[in-house]
């Protein structure tokens, strides 16, 4: 169906026309893309030119005009419709009641209006005080009436345009700067703004405004399809919300990828990525050129002045074999052949990062139009330029875009494809896998002179999760992969060995230092086998931290840095031959003994508030202050049953958020019977400041001798205030961790973070009739990863059939 199709029913001025042609084209099967789309301005044309007909006495000295996404005929389901009704100063009356018989049938049909009546002089006058309204202007399309007063507002716009751009392109710069700001980067937001975003449909119209200044142009190549990529989602997202919104929410992704014809909502979103770099790149090459240009003009008159005469050709200066800087960009040297010259891209690629400088686009565009594959395995030079660009640091990942852009990664790198604009549904990520792989790089980077192989580390850092997208587990696919890709890139056996190996346990000492007990020998000597030398345990240690901090501020503290710094120290000794001792409960600090002293004394519960830091001599780069590992909470209280789901129960009701905790009992010195439960607990206030200890004391002490109904309370509160719906979290996990200890079963939680989580698995452990000798708990993002070790009440190893029923209770639990 077109705008033609219907155009006898717009011949009617009344909606009722309109609205059921309207209907039938954005239900009639037709996909979203640019014909629905030019069908739906079509037909709004004809139908606002009958309204405008039937009301206008006098057509002559005045028009109506579609303006915005309108004048561009970009009209999605739920669009507004912008217009401006423009008139010579005549009648005001008249004009009056011309606005009225417009505006009130688009009111009575419920579509948006963005609506404006004003002169020629008045839209100028406007827009020169207004960026947006000029924006708008610049797209300004004739509907109906007189078409001279409209022809000649477009030609006085564009004038002002193209004479007052080298004030006001700065200003469109700088706006949308502050967008970005606020909105994020969409090729990287799981649930984008596809309009505000950096990257989306506001930036692509930034980009046509300044094109249309003739100060500078976009780059051309794609970027007409990525702006009709990212209308046809919003097209899609209209449809299935039936909301004027552009944002892609979690739950609409499945069905606006259904009404794309797409496979899923990964799919989807990796569509929308790639449109939004494409965006992203362009803008940045554009404004980087607007730059030059007005740098250009500004200085022109001051070298004439100086010169007497023309402005001599810009300073070019030498960077590497085939490639100079000029005007404060990496381009090739006039005698560059990268017909001739394989390893040009990475010599290229590598001399702009470490000159802090970035790759001009007519140079990446020329490289990759004469690219030729290297030879395999890569020659020397090209892997140490190679390594040289990895480790440049931050203006790397400039570069790194620059490269993807015009497809040189994927060339020098075929894997790169899979990974390339992947989304990563966890929110801890900030990053798609690609850009995650660049930032750990980039992290790894500033740890190079703690390893004696930086060039390993740098390589096995980019290419730590490059196994995601491949069936199974990304580290055990990423480990064939990652030795392929450093065979090819011409490291030898050995070192090839090494990188796959680091690919391969890259979550291996995190993972372990944070759900491990490590005092227990089999941790220490299981890390140590997977391991296999000092030297490899020393690159992971850099490469652990990278992922971490690439990662997002959830994935990585101080509490995380000095877990893993003591599981290492553990697996070092092992390498230096000083094997862990046999499985033996490390003896109480002084303070934990006197509140266990106190505990005993008290028959009831001891607790201790205080801030945890951690001195600057301990961290890489000491400030000379020391730094805040957040609020401890120390627990010594007479072991007995239920301690665990008490604490937790208390704390929840506290609104308490546990970011780490551990539990263990103590046997007591000097001749004292019994045990204690030490609990060292790191929490948050979830709001407003922390309670006071003795508070939580009497609150526990209730929750103990059972006159607390912590359960009960939970749920009132749960109940008063849910959870936002909508939200999918995926069902809990719960397994038993085979050999993870020769002393208890260890039995892992990974579950959605909430309030009372904890109170629940301790509740459920209890209920299962198991000990609980010690607990290792985190949080990342909204994510509760758990470790457990339990036993029979007698201190041994759970039996299957036990260990299998404590799993099927707990895991019953968490469902409910």
């Amino acid at each position: 169906m077109t705008g033609t199709d219907t155009h006898d029913e717009t011949k009617d001025p009344g909606p009722g026309g309109y609205a059921a042609a309207r209907l039938r084209l954005l239900t009639g099967g037709t996909r979203s893309g640019p014909p629905r789309r030019t069908a739906l301005a079509g037909l709004t044309d004809a139908w606002l030119a009958a309204l405008f007909a039937a009301g206008a006495r006098e057509p002559r000295g005045v028009s109506l005009v579609a303006v915005g996404g309108y004048g561009r005929a970009e009209l999605s389901p739920r669009s507004d419709l912008d217009l401006l009704l423009l008139h010579d100063g005549g009648d005001p009356g008249a004009v009056a009641a011309l606005a009225d018989r417009l505006w009130y049938p688009v009111w009575d049909l419920g579509l948006a209006l963005d609506h404006s009546v004003r002169t020629p002089e008045e839209a100028r006058r406007t827009a020169g005080e207004d960026l947006k309204v000029q924006l708008g202007l610049l797209d300004a399309r004739h509907l109906a009436g007189d078409l001279g007063l409209t022809a000649s507002l477009r030609t006085a716009v564009l004038a002002d345009w193209r004479n007052r751009a080298p004030k006001r392109l700065p200003e469109l710069k700088e706006l949308c700067a502050e967008r970005a700001a606020r909105q994020g980067e969409l090729q990287y937001l799981l649930e984008p703004d596809l309009k505000e975003a950096r990257g989306g449909l506001r930036d692509a119209t930034a980009l046509r405004a300044v094109a249309a200044s003739w100060l500078a142009d976009a780059p051309r190549e794609g970027l007409v399809e990525a702006r009709r990529r990212l209308l046809d989602v919003r097209d899609a997202l209209h449809l299935t919300t039936g909301r004027a919104t552009d944002r892609l929410a979690l739950q609409d992704q499945d069905q606006v990828a259904s009404e794309l014809a797409l496979r899923d909502a990964d799919a989807l979103l990796r569509q929308v990525y790639e449109a939004a770099r494409v965006i992203a790149y362009a803008g940045d090459v554009t404004w980087r050129e607007v730059g030059r240009v007005l740098r250009s003009r500004a200085a022109r008159p001051r070298r004439r002045a100086l010169l007497g005469g023309g402005v001599p050709a810009a300073e070019r200066s030498p960077l590497a074999e085939g490639v100079v800087e000029q005007e404060g960009e990496a381009v090739l040297a006039r005698t560059a052949r990268p017909e001739h010259d394989p390893v040009l891209p990475l010599r290229a690629a590598a001399a702009a990062a470490q000159a802090g400088l970035p790759l001009s686009p007519h140079a990446v565009r020329r490289m990759a139009a004469g690219a030729r594959p290297l030879p395999t395995p890569w020659p020397a030079e090209a892997r140490e330029q190679f390594v040289t660009l990895l480790g440049s640091g931050r203006p790397a990942v400039e570069v790194w875009e620059a490269l993807e852009a015009e497809g040189l990664v994927t060339l020098l790198l075929p894997d790169w494809e899979r990974v390339r604009c992947r989304p990563q549904r966890n929110a801890v990520h900030l990053w798609t896998v690609d850009r995650h792989l660049v930032e750990t790089a980039v992290r790894a980077s500033a740890l190079t002179r703690r390893v004696g192989r930086p060039d390993l580390l740098l390589v096995a850092a980019l290419l730590h999760d490059i196994g995601k997208g491949r069936p199974g587990d990304h580290s055990v696919a990423g480990e064939v992969i990652a030795g392929d890709v450093a065979a090819r890139i011409g490291f030898d056996r050995h070192d090839t060995a090494v990188i796959a190996a680091l690919v391969r346990h890259h979550l291996l000492l995190v993972e372990t230092a944070t759900r491990r007990d490590l005092d227990d020998p089999a941790t220490v000597r299981a890390v140590a086998g997977a391991v296999g030398s000092q030297g490899t345990l020393e690159l992971l240690h850099a490469l652990t931290e990278a992922d971490a901090l690439a990662t997002g501020p959830a994935a990585w503290s101080s509490w995380r840095a000095s877990l893993v710094a003591d599981l290492v120290k553990r697996v070092s000794a092992v390498f230096a031959g000083n094997a862990p001792a046999a499985f033996e409960e490390s003896a109480p600090t002084t303070e934990q003994e006197r509140l266990a002293r106190e505990a005993v004394a008290a028959g009831g519960p001891v607790l201790a508030l205080r801030a945890r830091t951690e001195p600057p001599a301990k961290r890489q780069e000491p400030t000379g202050d020391p730094e805040p590992l957040g609020v401890e909470l120390l627990i010594a209280v007479p072991d007995r049953p239920g301690v665990l789901p008490a604490v937790a129960g208390v704390l929840a009701l506290h609104r308490l958020t546990v970011r780490t905790a551990e539990l263990r009992a103590v046997g007591l010195p000097d001749g004292v019977e019994g045990s204690v439960l030490l609990l060292d607990w790191r929490v948050a206030a979830e709001y407003g400041s922390l309670p006071r200890a003795a508070r939580l004391r009497a609150d526990l002490v209730r929750a103990l001798d059972g006159t607390l109904d912590v359960a009960g309370r939970l749920a009132e509160r749960d109940a008063a205030h849910p959870r936002r719906r909508g939200v999918v979290a995926p069902p809990p996990r719960v397994t038993v961790a085979p050999a993870a200890s020769r002393h208890a079963t260890v039995i892992e939680v990974r579950a959605q973070d909430a309030p009372g989580l904890l109170f629940r698995i301790g509740r459920a452990l209890e209920d299962a009739g198991v000990r609980v000798r010690s607990a290792h708990v985190s949080t990342l993002g909204s994510n509760a990863v758990d470790a457990f070790y339990v036993t029979t009440p007698a201190g041994a190893p759970l039996p299957g059939d036990d260990a299998a029923s404590a799993v099927g209770k707990l895991a019953e639990a968490l469902r409910a």
